[in-house]
């Protein structure tokens, strides 16, 4: 029996993204999104002596998609369904035994886009601005314990008692990216993410791949660290740069308002000190505000209320999430949050979708009441 064109065109596209895609395990879904910003990166600076430090991603140029009807689009779509259906995923083995938390115990973290500024008060009328941050379609892609992850290239002696957790956020289509890629993903069974990350974490709060994070890993009123890169300002001067005063509006200055004076000394301190205050680039780079409050959480969209505008980074930003390193703020172990993260079952009944600090007002309540 000969083949229609129909029949053999089905045949070159089936062939064609198992080739660029690769095989994966799970069904491709899109998180219910506020806002989606694909960040371009700047065209970069001199201060990574050896290289970018993080993995870029290899997409895949060689699809043209401009020749496809709209009958070839749903097929590979439906391909893709049934490849990632085909294989269970690993949640649907025996869940890994949950740990119990210590007080030197390192959880995992999360990825967040900062959304930007909303003013939150208190019971008391006291004014307080927030940070949004809104946490996409977050799972673990693989955990590495602590004797393993000591054999990989960059692992630092003091990292010894700590496994590896990657993380992934924002999933995609897995056109997009090449085979080798795609295939970092076929432990967790879930599709390819837009970005990846790795946290440190003690064996006991291991946790198992294809567990999907969400902003109830968090509770109300913890402390957590973030990190991000800074805004990119570029080259600047040293009065926009270091806050310096500059030379005299007046009385003989010539050409140097906004210069930065004498930069050596003499005699034995003569010549440019290493660390000097100096024009250069300004920005772009990672930096970790530490201790921030928890004030809300929207466990419908997974938002994230955080205290005060210390967040790095430029709107819808990605953002690392965990939990605090500092001493005098971590949680008791008496009273811990989730581990080695929240699922379902945790939660008696249905989950409120807005969850207030007890020392701020909820807008859900009156705010007068008369006697």
């Amino acid at each position: 029996m000969a083949t229609t064109p129909a029949m053999t065109l089905r045949a070159v596209l089936f062939q064609a993204f198992n080739r660029n895609s690769g095989i994966l395990k799970h069904q491709l879904e899109s998180a219910r999104v506020l806002y989606v910003h694909q960040q371009s990166r700047s065209k970069g600076s001199t201060q990574y002596k050896f290289g970018r430090p993080w993995h870029v991603k290899k997409v895949n140029q060689s699809i043209n998609d401009e020749n496809l009807t709209t009958e070839n689009e749903e097929f590979i779509k439906e391909v893709i369904h049934e490849t990632y259906t085909q294989h269970p995923s690993p949640l649907r083995e025996e869940p890994w035994q949950r740990g119990e938390y210590l007080k030197f115990t390192r959880r995992c973290g999360v990825i967040g886009i900062k959304l930007g500024l909303v003013p939150q008060w208190t019971k008391t009328g006291e004014k307080i601005t927030t940070t949004l941050v809104q946490i996409l379609d977050n799972h673990v892609i693989r955990y590495t314990p602590p004797e393993e992850a000591a054999k990989t290239a960059g692992w630092h002696p003091l990292w010894r008692k700590f496994g590896s957790v990657v993380v992934g956020a924002l999933s995609s289509d897995p056109r997009q990216f090449k085979k080798s890629y795609n295939s970092l993903f076929a432990e967790a069974g879930v599709p390819p993410k837009q970005k990846l990350t790795r946290f440190l974490v003690t064996p006991n709060a291991a946790i198992q791949p294809g567990t999907p994070l969400t902003a109830m890993h968090f509770r109300v009123g913890d402390y957590v660290d973030v990190q991000a890169k800074t805004i990119d300002y570029g080259f600047q001067g040293v009065i926009k740069r270091w806050g310096m005063k500059g030379m005299p509006a007046s009385h003989g200055v010539t050409k140097s308002h906004r210069k930065m004076g004498s930069s050596g000394g003499g005699r034995e301190k003569a010549g440019i000190w290493k660390g000097k205050k100096m024009p250069g680039h300004m920005g772009d780079r990672n930096r970790i505000t530490k201790g921030i409050r928890i004030w809300r959480i929207n466990t419908k969209y997974n938002v994230l209320y955080l205290h005060g505008p210390s967040v790095p980074g430029s709107i819808h930003t990605y953002v690392r999430i965990y939990d605090t390193i500092l001493p005098h703020k971590r949680p008791n172990p008496d009273d811990h949050p989730p581990m080695p993260t929240w699922f379902e079952e945790d939660s008696e009944g249905q989950c409120p979708e807005e969850q207030w600090d007890e020392e701020l007002f909820a807008f859900t309540e009156p705010s007068v009441e008369y006697q």
